[in-house]
């Protein structure tokens, strides 16, 4: 007999809520996040820094928490996070390391970052550039788009399953999260 929801533990069913991929059927594996190409403005050196909204003074603040699972569902501790990104106006810092920074996830796989809301720029719907590398793994490398955005459809490499979770807009602040499963 297969488990329900109904019978399995809270902490088990909010997980599964949150994890793109797992189901009630499979609760001891978790569907690895898709890789996406990681595009021409890639710089590595980023520092180490959680608020990349501090290289700008223009944009709605942005702020992504999350965690990083393996496969079998379990977190990911010392997983880094390389973030990279357009500012509002759709422009990217390639001489410097604005709206670039570096996290690592704690003990239970969670991170945050604050940023701003990436601006459009020709032929690409606003995106957020990512690399995830667990200790001792393997560099997933994809991109986080904003739900709802009309511009989604136009983009050639935008992957539904790659949109923010839970994305709330308030004034000029908006919040969101995203799980990644990454293979170790």
């Amino acid at each position: 007999m297969r488990p329900t929801l109904s019978v399995l533990p809270a902490a088990l069913v909010t997980l599964l809520a949150l994890t793109p991929g797992a189901s009630a059927q499979s609760a001891s594996t978790c569907a690895l996040t898709p890789a996406e190409t990681e595009g021409p403005y890639y710089t590595q050196g980023a520092p180490a820094k959680s608020n990349l909204a501090a290289d700008t003074r223009t944009g709605t603040r942005l702020t992504v928490t999350g965690r990083v699972l393996d496969a079998k569902c379990q977190p990911v501790r010392g997983a880094v996070i390389d973030l990279w990104q357009a500012d509002a106006q759709g422009q990217y810092d390639n001489r410097g390391f604005a709206l670039r920074g570096k996290v690592t996830t704690d003990a239970q796989g969670r991170y945050t970052f604050t940023t701003v809301v990436p601006g459009r720029y020709p032929g690409r719907t606003e995106h957020i550039h990512v690399k995830v590398t667990p200790p001792g793994g393997r560099t997933l490398t994809t991109q986080l788009y904003l739900p709802n955005n009309a511009n989604n459809a136009r983009d050639r490499i935008y992957e539904k399953q790659m949109e923010l979770q839970n994305y709330r807009l308030s004034g000029t602040q908006a919040t969101a999260n995203f799980t990644f499963v990454v293979a170790r």
